[in-house]
């Protein structure tokens, strides 16, 4: 196996009751009013504080002209008697837009300009706890295991180390922060998986890597290579890894934690030149972003566990390397999707779809109370949503209530229906469905009417299609860098909760 960056993957977090010796920076929230800025959270300076120095550092960061505005950074030096080196200010906005969310985007902003920085302390907790981890443990994250010493980040320049919140009580908080650190580093390993390079994730290595993350934390692990997979049917799968010298693999890994039962299926395309059908080389390397519904779901599978939700939770992810060779599947030829039904493949650049039916079929033999399938599956999401909306299908109860949580998390799923008349685009003369329909309209939802197809009657269905939003081409914001994002991790974390919650 190749080897994972040695490496924590974001900062260390812990509470505290006062400013330490050893800080080297003190992070406070600057609210925009009419009448100028105002520190935010300012009870959770009372006891770390007196009233003369809050008024000299807001005095001081009025002198320099922080406004307040959101996400806006101003640093200065600490006051005397502070305990700090300085005082970094983060801009949250106005407090009528104040929200979970905003407080995340300001943490992490915060967090990727402390680059050097060993040691901060934050307000943020003042105002939610949770979302201020969140935010600085996302906002903190690199990655730089494919890096050699002669890029790699210099000391001035490594993520910053650790984070301490401050808090009223020595034992208030604890259960909030380990969450949120525990739905973070789930974000993060999703992360980790998305930016690691194609050659070096594979199906194989791909599926060995989950498995290891999986035993390790006392999960149950099955996985089909390609003689299995094609001895078991699975011919979505096998279809679209035959053009690779690399096979396919199908990794199940279960949490068992109660009786409702939710399935989550994952598109793990380690790398997609879209086969004989092949995509335009311009941006082709951003392929290697299409198993980020299979890191999304391994990552959450784990984080159930890590919380102990009374609910079991099965990943089924299958993983293939979709390449045009001697090998390849053709435009045209026919296949048989896992559970019988034929499917002449028009197009093989639409090829996820073929690996999730499959996987959903399998997931349905379980009789899961939910089924969530995620996938980087369309560039039509793009076209219809953007870049950082996830668009969410599937029987309208329950994609609704995934949207709803999606936005409350800061995700922002969107709900999108799935038109009757789209089916019939889908007919095949030669086999009971083709993979595309004959025109360009409506994409994402053409996608998501084929998987419905594969949803066993009378189970809660929804289908996120992440294919923006779980990638980051351009600059960072918030607590996004560039590349891997682990969108929809903290969406799913949170459906598993309100399922666990029922």
């Amino acid at each position: 196996m190749t080897a994972v960056a040695d490496r924590s993957l974001g900062p260390e977090l812990a509470r505290t009751e006062s400013i330490g010796p050893d800080t080297d920076v003190l992070v406070v929230g600057l609210l925009s009013t009419d009448d100028g800025p105002v520190i935010a959270a300012a009870d959770v300076f009372d006891a770390v504080l007196d009233a003369g120095t809050r008024e000299q550092l807001l005095a001081s960061l009025l002198a320099v002209g922080a406004k307040g505005k959101a996400e806006e950074l101003t640093r200065i030096p600490a006051p005397d008697g502070l305990g700090a080196t300085s005082v970094l200010a983060v801009g949250l906005g106005g407090r009528d837009a104040l929200d979970a969310e905003q407080i995340r985007k300001s943490a992490g902003v915060a967090a990727r300009s402390l680059a050097g920085t060993a040691t901060a302390v934050t307000t943020l907790s003042g105002l939610d706890l949770g979302a201020a981890a969140e935010g600085f443990y996302l906002g903190a994250y690199t990655f730089t295991a494919f890096k050699s010493d002669k890029s790699a980040p210099k000391p001035a320049e490594q993520p910053l180390q650790r984070v301490e919140f401050l808090v009223p009580t020595a034992d208030s908080g604890e259960d909030e922060l380990f969450r949120a650190q525990a739905v973070a580093e789930a974000v993060a390993t999703a992360r980790d998986f998305v930016n690691t390079p194609p050659n070096a994730l594979f199906p194989a290595e791909f599926a060995e890597r989950a498995a290891e993350l999986a035993r390790a934390a006392g999960l149950d692990v099955e996985i089909l290579d390609e003689k299995q997979l094609e001895a078991g049917g699975y011919g979505g799968i096998v279809g679209v890894g035959k053009g690779s010298s690399r096979p396919p693999r199908l990794i199940r890994i279960t949490y068992s934690g109660g009786d409702t039962k939710v399935a989550l299926i994952g598109k793990g395309i380690t790398f997609d030149t879209g086969g004989i059908s092949i995509k335009p080389a311009a941006n082709m390397e951003n392929m290697t972003s299409d198993m980020g519904g299979a890191a999304a779901v391994i990552a959450t599978a784990l984080v159930a566990a890590r919380l102990g939700l009374p609910i079991t939770v099965t990943a089924t992810v299958p993983m293939a390397e979709n390449m045009p060779s001697a090998t390849a599947q053709r435009p045209g030829d026919v296949l048989t999707q896992y559970g019988g039904t034929t499917i002449e493949v028009i197009n093989t650049d639409a090829e996820g779809r073929l690996i999730l039916a499959d996987a959903i079929v399998r997931a349905g033999e379980d009789n899961p109370d939910y089924l969530i399938d995620v996938a980087t599956l369309t560039g039509a999401q793009m076209v219809a949503l953007g870049t950082r909306t996830p668009g969410v299908m599937g029987t309208e109860e329950f994609r609704d209530r995934v949207a709803r949580l999606s936005q409350e998390v800061g995700e922002n799923g969107w709900p999108m229906p799935l038109p009757a008349e789209l089916r019939a685009d889908l007919n095949s003369k030669v086999a009971d469905m083709a993979n595309v329909s004959p025109h360009r309209w409506g994409g994402m939802l053409v996608a998501g009417t084929y998987l419905k197809e594969f949803v066993p009657e009378g189970v809660q269905w929804a289908h996120l299609d992440v294919a923006g939003p779980a990638y980051n081409t351009g600059g960072p914001f918030g607590y996004i860098g560039k590349g891997g994002t682990g969108v929809p991790v903290r969406t799913l974390v949170a459906v598993l909760t309100d399922i666990a919650g029922e």
